[in-house]
């Protein structure tokens, strides 16, 4: 996927040097004047990178910065600043821009900077990927805990042993708490077929799975019976 960068320079020289210069890292280039609807902008889209001048028409490049800091914590931002102005290099880095550059800058430095900053960007997006999948992996309800990716449960902790067909009944019963299933619905999304006569296959496998993760098989508080329908998930049945 192909980067992309916004620049808010509300100088057209400079902005024209930036975009050209950029162009050459293979990068997806938005360039905005107005400070007002360059916010606007950074906090609709998903940009790699902002590259943000302080003295703005509307709303100024600190503003912008504390602001989109504000709503996108993991955001980078490089702010563009008058060769004089340390205040605002200060208040720059302080209000969360990654890095700063002051006028008039080295082309090649402009590249470097801007390279170092869209690194850590990746680094940073695959981390946050690599947490949400973790996340996705794993389901735990009070003291049940249901590992997607090695296939293992655990109640109160303990490793308890299920077959592969145990699990999946387990984790789409657990995934869709108090939503009821008939045995001919659980036939064939754990089972993958359906075909009438064979509903006692689903009684066995519930009756050997509460075996294993109830604290009393014969009441039941975990997997639940509703009469004359089917099965649901009771998630205040292991509530800690």
């Amino acid at each position: 996927m192909t980067d992309r960068i916004l620049i808010v320079e509300d100088d057209a020289d400079i902005a024209d040097l930036i975009r050209v210069n950029l162009m050459e890292l293979g990068v997806e280039i938005d360039h905005q004047v107005q400070g007002d609807i360059a916010l606007q902008q950074a906090l609709e889209n998903d940009y790699a990178l902002i590259l943000l001048d302080v003295m703005l028409p509307k709303i100024s490049g600190l503003d912008i910065c504390r602001l989109v800091r504000a709503s996108k914590p993991a955001q980078a931002i490089i702010m563009l600043t008058a060769k004089n102005s340390e205040l605002d290099r200060v208040l720059g880095l302080e209000l969360g821009a990654d890095d700063y550059m002051t006028k008039p800058f080295s082309v090649r430095e402009l590249q470097a900077r801007v390279r170092s900053q869209l690194r850590k960007a990746h680094v940073l997006s695959q981390a946050l990927k690599d947490q949400l999948e973790t996340q996705q992996q794993a389901l735990s309800i009070g003291m049940l805990q249901i590992d997607k990716k090695h296939h293992q449960v655990r109640v109160k902790n303990h490793v308890v042993d299920l077959t592969a067909t145990e699990f999946e009944l387990l984790l789409h019963l657990a995934s869709h708490p108090n939503q009821v299933f008939s045995r001919s619905q659980l036939l064939e999304s754990v089972w993958g077929y359906h075909h009438s006569g064979y509903e006692h296959t689903v009684n066995s496998h519930i009756n050997r799975l509460r075996a294993k993760i109830e604290l009393d098989a014969t009441q039941p508080t975990i997997v639940q019976t509703v009469w004359g329908v089917g099965y649901k998930f009771n998630p205040l049945g292991v509530a800690q």
